[in-house]
């Protein structure tokens, strides 16, 4: 019987250090030994490794922590046919106890745990996915740069005594005026030119990547839900490709609650006992998709409207998607106003909001019948009224056609039996207290058509 070998890698810029730990057993991981750390090197010390144990190349299992050196060394292994994963380093167990910290240490202890089955897995997104997501985070780059750059200007001007008094800054009347400034100094001048200059380029850096990134997204297999998200009202073609770009396919989250957790949206907690204490939000996870959602939310302090630009966006779409983006407005605002009459700070209502923002995005990916890559077509599952789902209810990522309008933090809503609309408690597919949309030909809710048809049978 062949045994199967668990490979640890500790990798590093310069070098990686390997260990295997045999399966079906308890011993303790033995180390091989180092390698360099290009992708050629790991590989030829794999190769050698599998002619030790005496099994195939691609018989071998191998692990390492996700990090600074990226994907390329998994996608690698994965091509010639190893199963190779990718475990969250933050997720690790760690001992109080453990002072000792070296690379031989650390790939022994990754191919132990990576044996016992105590290792968290990290999503390898494809090639495509992660250069979109570099292309975003460029374009956040270069909008961080711009930024710091006309910090930069205002501060010098404020300090030789210049103070812009129109409405607005960065305006065609504020560059008419900036370029109009008479300078004490011709030192001065020169400084002013260099920032103006440092300016323009920001400008076209920023809008050279947005061109790209509409280019990507011609191509790209997540178009549809991208498109699909830019139906919401805060979402434009950066905000939808950086959000999905950075999640990726949320299917692999059962909850939504567990997509708040893993942007790092959800409270702190410090309970023992008695005691229960919340503090501030963990932080946790992808720090980039947070930033963007909280931008996004602050969108939805306003009342619900259907502007010009946002029924733009949402041509092509089915009412579902429609549904959800008007059911979002309403839901949001209506979080906001109440957190506001609490007394509640801003930034804290921002991120309460963002992070029920969250749960929609997860509704939207796996609720609704959009085409997910990855994902065959298939019909909607029926099921009987009466069925008694109990303690056996399906996993929502699996029934994600079945309701496309159910509530974000209740995924099993839509597959309990429910009263038709009219009767005294029955479910409505739209809070009735809510304001219609201004035009009811760019979105007809369900129940008004259920009524139309009622009255032409009648």
């Amino acid at each position: 019987m062949t045994n199967t070998y668990y490979i640890g890698l500790d990798v590093h810029k310069e070098t990686i250090a390997i260990a295997y730990a045999t399966g079906g057993t308890r011993e303790e991981a033995v180390y091989h030994g180092p390698c360099g750390g290009s992708v050629l090197a790991a590989e030829r010390a794999l190769r050698k490794l599998a002619e030790k144990l005496g099994v195939e190349f691609s018989d071998l299992k191998v692990c390492y922590e996700a990090g600074p050196t990226g994907f390329v060394l998994a996608r690698r292994l994965i091509r010639y046919g190893l199963d190779c994963v990718l475990m969250s380093p933050s997720k690790t167990e760690r001992k109080p106890n453990e002072k000792i910290k070296t690379d031989k240490r650390d790939a022994c202890k990754i191919a132990r745990l990576f044996r016992n089955g105590d290792i968290t897995q990290v999503r390898i997104p494809p090639v495509l996915d992660e250069a979109v997501r570099d292309v975003c985070r460029a374009r956040t780059d270069a909008s961080d740069d711009l930024t710091r750059a006309k910090q930069r200007l205002n501060a010098f001007l404020l300090r030789n005594g210049f103070n812009y008094s129109g409405k607005s800054k960065w305006t065609p009347a504020h560059m008419r005026y900036l370029r109009e400034l008479v300078m004490p100094h011709d030192a001065h001048k020169a400084v002013l030119e260099e920032y103006m200059q440092a300016i323009d380029s920001g400008i076209e850096r920023v809008e050279r990547l947005v061109d790209r990134m509409k280019q990507l997204l011609e191509n790209w297999e997540w178009k549809p839900v991208v498109k699909a998200l830019m139906a919401c009202k805060g979402f434009q073609e950066v905000a939808a490709m950086t959000v999905i770009s950075e999640l990726g396919d949320l299917r692999r989250f059962k909850h939504p609650r567990a997509l708040m957790g893993f942007l790092g949206l959800v409270p702190g907690e410090d309970s023992s006992g008695p005691k229960h204490r919340q503090g501030s939000i963990t932080k946790c996870g992808n720090s980039h998709c947070r930033w963007m959602l909280v931008e996004c939310a602050q969108h939805y302090r306003k009342a619900p409207k259907i502007g010009s630009r946002l029924t733009t966006r949402q041509i092509g779409q089915s009412n579902e998607v429609k549904e959800l983006s008007w059911r979002m407005q309403n839901r949001l605002h209506k979080r906001y106003v109440k957190l506001k009459a609490r007394g509640k700070n801003e930034n804290k209502t921002i991120v309460a909001i963002a992070r029920e923002l969250s749960a929609f995005i997860w509704e939207l990916q796996v609720k609704l019948k959009l085409p997910i890559p990855g994902v065959e077509p298939q019909e909607r599952p029926s099921y009987p009224a009466s069925t008694n789902l109990g303690a056996a209810a399906p996993n929502p990522a699996e029934l994600r056609q079945l309701d496309p309008v159910c509530s974000p933090l209740n995924p099993l809503r839509g597959l309990l039996p429910s009263r038709p609309p009219g009767e005294a408690g029955g479910s409505h597919p739209r809070n009735p207290k809510a304001p219609n949309p201004p035009n009811h030909n760019r979105i007809i809710p369900p129940a008004t058509i259920i009524h139309e048809a009622e009255i032409q049978q009648i």
